[in-house]
């Protein structure tokens, strides 16, 4: 997550600290509970992962299939 925070920084020229990313981008927050949601997706906990993704979707208007593939430094 850390990579991807620097990452965001490093590309955004309004993105002036890890901080105010978190607390201001929603694509963060997203990414975030689909971390959440994947894991007990891939442990099988279909049901669970899929309430955190609809959560994620509530709060942030974004949501990404908690078995979805993500790879690193695509962002």
């Amino acid at each position: 997550m850390n990579d991807y925070l620097q990452s965001i920084i490093d590309r955004d020229p309004a993105a002036r600290s890890k901080l105010s990313v978190i607390l201001t981008y929603p694509g963060v927050k997203a990414v975030f509970f689909y971390k959440i949601a994947n894991f007990f997706s891939i442990a099988k906990f279909h049901l669970i992962a899929k309430m955190i993704s609809q959560f994620s979707r509530l709060l942030t208007g974004i949501e990404i299939h908690p078995g979805a593939k993500i790879g690193k430094n695509l962002f």
